[in-house]
């Protein structure tokens, strides 16, 4: 579960319903600092509000745990490079270094070379020689979160 593609999901729910944080509170019997920590990912909901969640927004709770975000503006890692690139970083900041790294080993030179010049601070040589061997199911996992907060970030 990556809980930062969670927390942007749960703030965009709430945005479709026209909730304020205070509004879905109310709703929801809990505090609006409760609501804010889920949308900063600090927490997430406890079974019981998830369960409420659920039935509010007529979804199950694997679905709000996993969203499944549908390609609006990519549909795989390789067009990132189509994303303005500093609205890519501003994404892309909120994976950590191991994730980042991943994703680029499965990644073309051109995505590589756009990943380095967007963070010159990070050594993804030496950070791929520290994780070693991966499976490509981890890297494409990798990538597929990624693109799914980038198509999350656009709705």
């Amino acid at each position: 579960m990556n809980v930062v593609l969670v927390s942007k999901y749960l703030q965009r729910l709430r945005k479709s319903l026209g909730f304020t944080q205070d509004d879905l509170a109310k709703r929801l019997n809990v505090s609006r600092q409760a609501v804010s920590k889920w949308e900063t990912g600090t927490t997430i909901p406890d079974l019981e509000v998830l369960l409420a969640l659920s039935k509010l927004y007529g979804l199950t709770i694997n679905a709000i745990l996993e969203p499944d975000i549908r390609p609006r503006r990519v549909e795989d890692f390789e067009q990132i490079s189509a994303i303005p690139e500093d609205e890519l970083k501003k994404i892309l900041e909120q994976f950590d270094t191991r994730s980042l790294a991943v994703a680029s080993m499965g990644a073309s030179p051109e995505v590589n070379h756009l990943l380095e010049r967007l963070f010159p601070e990070m050594d993804y040589q030496l950070e791929r020689e520290k994780i070693g061997r991966v499976r490509i199911e981890e890297v494409e996992d990798a990538q597929k979160e990624i693109v799914s907060m980038i198509n999350l970030t656009v709705i």
